[in-house]
């Protein structure tokens, strides 16, 4: 069966959080890359009241199959109380690109 590719987002208050969150996917083969960005200004909805804070924006590549593992492992070490994770499908993929993915997120 072929691999098929997603991108993860999640976000973090601190980016020493991101970093730990970007390392301990990547030292488990979870993900191929994690992009960090930011801070961002975030605006949202959280204990019935509108928040506003500044996040780290973590783009993880990855593989839709290891997306279960992949949750646990940050949901092992995310502080927020209910983070964001999001799976995105990844439309189109060039062949060369897919390759580098799974080689990078094989055991």
């Amino acid at each position: 069966m072929p691999i098929e590719a997603i991108q993860v987002i999640t976000t973090t208050a601190e980016r020493s959080e991101a970093n730990a969150i970007a390392a301990a996917v990547l030292q488990q083969r979870l993900a191929a890359c994690v992009q960090i960005n930011g801070p961002i200004h975030s605006q949202y909805w959280w204990n019935s009241r509108i928040e506003m804070s500044h996040e780290f924006v973590l783009t993880i590549k990855t593989r839709r199959d290891l997306f279960p593992r992949l949750e646990a492992a940050i949901l092992a070490i995310h502080p927020y109380e209910q983070p964001e994770i999001l799976a995105l499908a990844a439309v189109e993929v060039t062949p060369g690109y897919l390759k580098w993915l799974e080689e990078q997120t094989a055991k």
